[in-house]
């Protein structure tokens, strides 16, 4: 009896590790189909992508020059052009101007005064060259004269500055712009040194980037630059300066690029840019071909057994649909164009002429009206 029970242990062993092989795939079977692509030899721009705010290229602050004074009226809007010399803002004048008259007048007064002592001076020196006065008389006199001379440079000198702050209120543009903000009404009562309105000089912008010490270190004043839009387009602008010193937390640097045209860009937006620092000949694969993990960058090649290896690769800017490779590939390696994120290091797979015939051999099957699976 126990051998009979020791005969059937080992048939049902036996059975059950034949089902077992039936139900475990060969190590024959290829894990994905797929295609291959050959890195490519190409000359290409190369760029530094960064991020940057656009700013005014230099903002003017206008204020008035006298407190307490009320204002009359406001010549501009918000994005008014205006030249240099153009009426911003008129403050009330009529205090100043009442103060301007008094010190015309006091003008008037002072030369009437100095040419009276003019001809008093004139007509007791001749009487002293006669003896008829004394020198004494002569010499009071010509003083009375200078001091009369002295009075009415200071009264001119009063009226002057009488003048000067009566111009005051009314407010040019001191340079030719935009008119980027406006905070005064009319009937507000300014105070001199208040910022009412601002100005963007010749309208003009810059796109000022922060770079990385390394990339930093390849920009030059004149760099072509291509900053991305609102909408998608692209606007064109060269490198004015780069900055002479580095943030000594980030670590990083600004460049500031001139927009001559700045198009759809506004003083305040954020938006990414291209800078351009030549060409060269790169080694290039599809991006698809690239799997990153881990914040590394990955290539799959393929042996002559057509099993897969994982390559760590250092990779550089994006140029169209394919990325450079700077390290890690040679030319003639036979590296997996799609697919190659669902692979693993050593599989084995099928290689076929074109991605698209990959993708229909990848394709789940379909099932068929019968309810079975179509093969």
């Amino acid at each position: 009896m126990r051998r009979l029970l020791r005969a059937l242990t080992i048939l049902a062993m036996v059975l059950a590790l034949a089902a077992c092989g039936e139900d475990a795939p060969s190590e024959s079977t290829p894990s994905l189909t797929v295609a291959l692509a050959s890195p490519e030899l190409r000359e290409v721009t190369r760029e530094v992508v960064a991020s940057g705010a656009v700013a005014a290229w230099e903002e003017v602050s206008v204020g008035v020059e006298l407190s307490g004074l009320r204002v009359a009226s406001v010549a501009v809007e918000v994005g008014s052009v205006v030249a240099r010399g153009d009426v911003l803002l008129r403050v009330d004048d009529r205090t100043l101007a009442s103060q301007l008259a008094q010190s015309d007048a006091q003008v008037r007064e002072a030369q009437t005064n100095l040419e009276t002592a003019r001809r008093k001076a004139a007509r007791i020196r001749e009487l002293a060259s006669s003896q008829m006065v004394s020198l004494q008389d002569a010499e009071e006199a010509e003083a009375a004269r200078d001091n009369a001379q002295a009075r009415l440079n200071t009264a001119m000198a009063s009226r002057d500055a009488s003048r000067v702050q009566r111009d005051f209120t009314v407010v040019r543009a001191p340079v030719a712009g935009v008119v980027s903000a406006r905070s005064v009404q009319p009937g507000q009562v300014v105070g001199a040194g208040a910022e009412l309105l601002k100005l963007i000089r010749d309208g003009r912008l810059e796109w000022r980037a922060e770079l990385a010490e390394g990339d930093l270190l390849r920009v030059d004043v004149g760099t072509p630059v291509r900053v991305e839009a609102a909408g998608g387009g692209m606007v064109e602008g060269t490198v004015r300066t780069v900055s002479p010193g580095l943030d000594a937390q980030s670590r990083t640097g600004t460049v500031y690029v001139d927009l001559p045209d700045p198009g759809g860009l506004r003083a305040g937006m954020f938006a990414q840019g291209r800078l351009a620092l030549g060409r060269a000949q790169a080694l290039l694969v599809p991006g698809e071909a690239v799997v990153r993990r881990d914040g590394r960058a990955y290539v799959f090649t393929v042996d002559a057994d057509n099993r897969v290896r994982e390559r760590g690769v250092a990779v550089g800017g994006a140029h169209g649909d394919m990325v450079e490779v700077r390290e890690g590939l040679a030319q003639g390696d036979r590296v997996v164009a799609r697919g190659a994120g669902f692979l693993g290091d050593g599989d084995l797979v099928r290689v076929v002429e074109s991605a698209d015939a990959a993708d229909a051999a990848n394709a789940p099957a379909a099932p068929d009206p019968n309810g079975t699976v179509a093969r």
